[in-house]
């Protein structure tokens, strides 16, 4: 999938480089079924994506098997202990082999039988020996790159892709300065969402809080949006604030181990979190679904696998105010971009870099922009 150059710089016609000066991306690549493909090619299949926390795969003969824009993964534990990744295709007929998560010994396609080892090496073919030039040995699944990054295991389809530490620069060192807990965290809740808007529209309302005072009085009260700062670093940016002084349930801070909302966004689609209350951590990614529908799904970590009551009322609070708003901004949105009457906006930024500064929105389109540009190559 490729774009024409003209094509390319109609998008990015008046982006700049400096965020003050730029006007944001054209209102097309948020509508046109052309753009869902290039989005899927040049930046979902190039790029590291979550899979699960490393206690998911902790021990030997564990998988995932799981979807990167229509191209079915497993993720298992070798019995020597190594992540691995494959495509989820058997090298008969290409019938997908797993399916869900759980523990095996010898992965088994459901066709023909055909069974392979964890290290992806073809194990038995039934009847193989009825035809002629077949070796076992030359048979393997093909492999995908697997990295595990602060106790959370990423894949990326580019097998030339350097390696997610080495492009994301300080944000592991960051990450386990906040949540030095976080290999000790385990799976508590899931909430998903169905939003019909294009994911980079979701995007861009997540990266900037210049909305909160508006559309989120509630969150407002919850961090001091006086210490609220936004930094942009590579392929991350990182939100940060303190827990709010005032009385509130969300984000109760009684007896608290954790006082500060520690956010960081990484390329291209997930978000990585840490709330006040007791040890926790979040994972929220960002899926497109079709031209302008959007799958969310919200993973929380905390140090029990029930939440606690202070937890409960922070999830309840997620789900039934702060989504609820967020999801209707950016459908609302979209449906301004189908008009003719809005192509592009410029951001509002502030040079001190507060949550009510837009320039974590330039950053995130400048590396849009980079993957359409490498598109054309």
């Amino acid at each position: 999938m490729t774009i024409s150059p003209s094509e390319l710089e109609k998008i990015r016609d008046g982006y700049h480089e400096v965020a003050s000066k730029s006007w944001s991306l054209h209102s097309k690549c948020y509508q046109d079924p052309v753009f869902l493909k290039l989005d899927q090619q040049s930046i979902f299949h190039n790029s590291w994506q979550f899979v699960c926390h490393t206690e998911k795969l902790g021990s030997p003969g564990s998988y995932i098997a799981t979807d990167i824009q229509g191209q079915s993964i497993i993720v298992c534990r070798d019995t020597d202990q190594t992540l691995r990744a494959f495509y989820n295709v058997c090298k008969h007929r290409g019938h997908e082999l797993l399916s869900g998560e759980g523990k095996t010994k010898v992965i088994v396609c459901p066709y023909h039988a055909w069974s392979y080892k964890l290290n992806g090496q073809l194990l038995q073919a039934r009847r193989s020996e009825l035809i002629e030039n077949f070796d076992t040995s030359k048979v393997c699944l093909t492999q995908v790159q697997v990295e595990t990054f602060c106790n959370l295991v990423f894949v990326n389809l580019n097998p030339e892709a350097s390696s997610l530490a080495e492009q994301s620069g300080n944000l592991a060192s960051e990450i386990m300065r906040y949540a030095p807990d976080l290999p000790n965290l385990t799976f508590a809740h899931r909430l998903t969402y169905r939003i019909q808007a294009n994911w980079k529209a979701v995007v861009d309302n997540f990266l900037e809080c210049y909305h909160c005072p508006v559309a989120h009085r509630d969150f407002c009260s919850l961090v001091e949006m006086d210490t609220y700062k936004v930094k942009t670093h590579g392929i991350y940016s990182s939100h940060m604030a303190k827990a709010g002084r005032g009385d509130n349930n969300a984000y109760s801070v009684d007896d608290a181990s954790v006082t500060d909302h520690a956010v960081w966004y990484l390329w291209p689609n997930t978000t990585l979190m840490r709330y006040p209350g007791r040890g926790n951590f979040m994972v929220w990614r960002f899926y497109p679904a079709g031209p302008e529908e959007t799958y969310e799904v919200f993973d929380f970590f905390l140090e029990t696998s029930e939440p606690n009551d202070a937890e409960k009322e922070s999830i309840r609070f997620i789900d039934d105010v702060l989504q609820p708003e967020d999801i209707g901004l950016v459908e609302s949105v979209q449906r301004g971009m189908k008009t003719p009457a809005f192509n592009q906006g410029r951001y509002l930024v502030d040079p001190d870099g507060s949550g009510l500064s837009e320039h974590a929105v330039h950053h995130f389109h400048g590396l849009v922009l980079d993957a359409y540009q490498s598109a054309m190559k």
